[in-house]
């Protein structure tokens, strides 16, 4: 794909186009999902601006190359998608997520009690990055009961918000940050943050 011209004017009137041609509002619930998407993924930007371990960042750069497949996935209505299945997320790309879940769960150990969100600035930006996730994947529950979308999207984001979970985990111990465990209101903190 090239693309030639980045102001259009097309959506001054509040609407834009899908893949396959079609005009929609912009607040429409398939436009607000892939919104989030786009935001998700500009977030996990962000994060990796900010230097975060070799293992994390790696991950991470799989993660934005889905976040456009899905993107794709979304942009397109399942009628219009082509018969070979070319355009959307695999299972391939859920299951390499549950792997990365996995690992990462036996290397970090589990998990006692509930975790405050921090830490590292890495981690922090992780985090909300999760927090987004949840978000999309809200979104796109609701757009999935209006009309028929990629059968592994929202399992996908499913998935992600987990690893993000994990991978924010990964960033603080590769920096050396306690993690803050949750106490009842009126209970200080063990660690400082």
């Amino acid at each position: 794909m090239r693309i030639t011209r980045v102001t259009t004017g097309d959506g001054d009137g509040g609407d834009t186009g899908l893949g396959g041609g079609q005009k929609v509002a912009k607040d429409s619930l398939r436009i607000e999902s892939l919104g989030g998407i786009d935001e998700l993924n500009a977030l996990i930007g962000l994060a990796l601006s900010g230097g975060l371990a070799a293992d994390v960042g790696e991950e991470l750069r799989a993660v934005q190359n889905d976040l456009f497949d899905l993107g794709a996935d979304l942009a397109l209505r399942e009628e219009d998608k082509p018969a070979s299945g070319a355009c959307g997320i695999e299972i391939g790309q859920v299951e390499r997520l549950e792997r990365g879940i996995d690992a990462l769960g036996e290397e970090l150990g589990p998990l006692e009690e509930f975790i405050l969100p921090g830490g590292s600035p890495g981690a922090a930006v992780l985090h909300l990055a999760r927090t987004v996730c949840r978000r999309a994947e809200r979104a796109v529950v609701a757009l999935s009961k209006e009309e028929a979308i990629g059968r592994r999207v929202i399992p996908y984001l499913n998935r992600l918000s987990d690893l993000l979970f994990m991978l924010a985990r990964q960033q603080n111990r590769s920096e050396g940050h306690e993690e803050v465990s949750w106490k009842k209101s009126g209970s200080p903190p063990d660690v400082d943050q």
